[in-house]
């Protein structure tokens, strides 16, 4: 078997490259670009262990004293906290991406030998590329994930001498209240109220306008703020969001 040492060589560079500039896009480091080269380039000095003779406890030392150098070279050091995290997200995502590579080389590709020694070196690149878009949507999902994640709720909702457990979200765009007596109004999928008596609202918004039929609530307890008097439930059947069945008004959270 055939080991080109430049291949990989080159491989190994670009590998550390986009774990390094993808923990700096990560935790938002904005660190100069050439850092960054300079931390990958240090990493290569990893390829001597291929020439070493070392037990497992030495080899796992070696890595680790050369990705500390690796992260110091492009992150600098600030504090122990700030040194760790970046640790952290290097090898967390030095998992997602050799994972994606791993598996989509065993996959849908032909091995002739171990990933970074292959005849097909062409799927290193193609792993790589396919990697770096994985990681792009795993980011952007995370930061809306963060975004959205405090504006779920558990609740509790009262009405008529019933109870009701339901996931809400927090729209902040929602401020309807009755024009007559002022009450914010939740909206809730009119699939779980299966009541008469109904008070019919008109609302109006950018888009358009009509009549909204309403109950009369008792109380909403929600989770991590406490319970709400003094709304009113719209019963909708354009709830969009996955898991959830209620909008809260931004009005009732801020009585």
């Amino acid at each position: 078997m055939k080991v080109y040492i430049d291949i990989i060589f080159l491989v190994n560079i670009i590998f550390d490259f986009i774990i390094l500039l993808s923990v700096s896009i990560v935790l938002k480091r904005n660190v100069k670009l050439y850092r960054i080269v300079l931390g990958a380039l240090f990493g290569s000095l990893s390829l001597i262990i291929l020439f070493i003779r070392l037990n497992r406890i030495e080899l796992l030392l070696v890595k680790l004293i050369i990705s500390s150098f690796m992260i110091l070279i492009s992150f600098n050091f600030n504090n122990i906290k700030y040194f760790f995290k970046n640790y952290i997200y290097f090898y967390l995502i030095g998992i997602i991406i050799g994972g994606i590579i791993t598996f989509f080389n065993n996959q849908f590709l032909i091995n002739n030998g171990l990933l970074f020694i292959s005849k097909n070196n062409y799927n290193i690149i193609l792993g790589i590329a396919i990697s770096i878009i994985g990681i792009n949507i795993y980011v952007k999902n995370m930061r809306d994930l963060k975004l959205n994640y405090n504006k779920y709720y558990k609740v509790r909702l009262y009405y008529k001498n019933k109870e009701i457990i339901i996931n809400a979200f927090l729209d902040t765009g929602n401020k309807l209240k009755d024009p007559y007596s002022f009450k914010p109004i939740i909206l809730v999928n009119k699939k779980l109220i299966l009541e008469e008596g109904y008070i019919y609202v008109p609302y109006s918004s950018c888009n358009y306008s009509g009549i909204l039929k309403c109950i009369k609530a008792d109380r909403i307890y929600i989770d991590g703020l406490g319970y709400r008097k003094n709304f009113l439930i719209g019963l909708s059947d354009s709830i969009k969001i996955d898991g959830v069945d209620c909008i809260l008004n931004e009005l009732l959270l801020e009585e």
